[in-house]
């Protein structure tokens, strides 16, 4: 789940049997024009910086994934998200043995507690937020409900609901303190990606004015810089529940928290998933559990209906302003596993790369100040390598080897790819991370 909440996913028809504030509206905006705010706070028993998310409503549509995949253009890497955040607010959490943890936003709508600190089961905990307008709010007393361990994490090949053969990631864990009957579980996983068309050298474009022109300097030199191998982590995004309420054991028994296809890409080479199992309260797992129901219904983002909104925060004076979101207590455990393709799939042909990725034949030439006649200029070749290096969209292959590139009728001094086929740094970070075990 994103970070900040998009509201098409705060769009739930929600009921709790709780002390929570159910909220019917038409709009979601005040009655000012001003978007609803939007209270994100998941505090934990890791000892850590914890961090409240604050946002308003909007109307926009949310435009955060990217679009097809254009080859002569470079992907977009940042979220292109409309999410407004909420700005310049006070922010403390007030535990009832009397200490309190003051936050600092350290980011647009981000807050990070000045020190680092855990929840601490037996002990109530309260949300206070004065956003710049002067308004306090106040949320429900929250507290760690219990403490369990995952006993293992571990993969076993098998076939999905629709027929997908791939590999299941299952975890086992048992309760350890408290009252530990529900799980909300999440992921981060991390995958290697090679660059399938990555060459040893590069382009060196010195001197270059776009017009007139100028006498430029175009090298070929040895990369400085590691491009072939990277490392993209994603986090999990869906709700992941389970409850042992109704189980002889009170124990989480292969229990599956991914299911990835054997042609999906990020387990070509060598793939990672830390798992993060939460204990929840039953008041939050009945919220994420209608969440889940509401975000997997096909009308989600065609056919939205205004219905009960929810939130377990509130305006102190009383005012009985409308808001949104959710703050909760949780303990946390998680574990990590890797795996290489072969070790599920052995002697299996690889996924394919999730891009078409080709060699062209360029020439080193200059569309935007012609030298020729049109029909000498636009003769139905790729645009040429000084083309590629400004637009960057081209990465060097080879030289002088036209015969490696399928469009022989326009050989030129350079093969070259798309970035995407040979720049790693497209889809990850050529950083290898701390955690990261061959």
């Amino acid at each position: 789940m994103s970070k900040t909440i998009n509201i098409f996913m705060i769009f739930i028809g929600l009921s709790l049997i709780s002390c929570i504030d159910v909220l019917d509206i038409d709009e979601i905006t005040n009655v000012d024009g001003s978007g609803l705010l939007v209270v994100e706070a998941i505090l934990t028993d890791e000892l850590k910086n914890q961090v409240v998310y604050l946002s308003r409503s909007d109307n926009r549509s949310d435009l955060e994934r990217d679009t097809t995949f254009i080859p002569f253009l470079t992907p977009g890497l940042r979220p292109r998200d409309t999410v407004s955040v909420e700005t310049g607010a006070r922010v403390r959490v007030l535990a009832d043995d009397g200490r309190e943890f003051a936050f600092t936003e350290t980011r647009d709508g981000i807050y990070n507690s000045d020190e680092v600190f855990a929840l601490q089961m037996g002990i109530e905990y309260r949300l206070e937020i004065m956003t710049r307008d002067g308004n306090e709010y106040l949320s429900d007393a929250v507290q760690v409900q219990g403490k369990a361990r995952i006993e293992n994490v571990y993969t076993e090949r098998a076939v999905s609901e629709t027929g997908a053969d791939g590999v299941a990631i299952f975890v086992d864990g048992d309760p350890i303190e408290g009252n530990a009957e529900n799980y909300r579980y999440g992921y981060e996983e991390t995958y290697k990606v090679i660059a399938p068309l990555w060459a040893s050298q590069e382009f060196k474009l010195t001197n270059y004015t776009l017009c007139p022109e100028s006498d430029y300097t175009l090298e070929v030199v040895d990369r400085e810089v590691q491009n072939r191998v990277c490392y993209n982590t994603i986090d999990s995004n869906t709700v992941i529940q389970t409850s042992t309420l109704n189980s002889a054991t009170n124990n989480v028994e292969r229990f599956m928290v991914r299911f990835i296809g054997k042609d999906n890409f990020i387990i070509t080479h060598r793939y990672s998933i830390l798992v993060k199992q939460f204990v929840q309260s039953q008041e939050s797992y009945t919220f994420y559990e209608t969440l889940r129901k509401f975000s997997s219904s096909e009308s989600l983002f065609s056919q939205i209906q205004p219905g009960e909104l929810l939130a377990n925060i509130s305006r102190i004076d009383g005012n009985g302003e409308d808001i949104l979101g959710w703050v909760e207590a949780v303990s946390v455990a998680e574990q990590r596993i890797f795996f290489d393709f072969e070790d599920i799939f052995p002697e299996e042909e690889l996924p394919e790369y999730p891009f078409n990725c080709q060699l062209l034949s360029v020439q080193e030439r200059i569309l935007w100040c012609p030298r020729g006649a049109p029909e000498q200029i636009f003769d139905g070749c790729p645009p040429g390598a000084i083309e590629g290096i400004v637009g960057n969209f081209y990465t060097y292959y080879a030289g002088d080897e036209p015969e490696l590139a399928p469009n022989s009728t326009c050989p030129g001094p350079y093969v070259v790819t798309t970035n995407i086929c040979g720049d790693c740094r497209l889809l990850g970070d050529n950083v290898e991370p701390e955690f990261w075990i061959e």
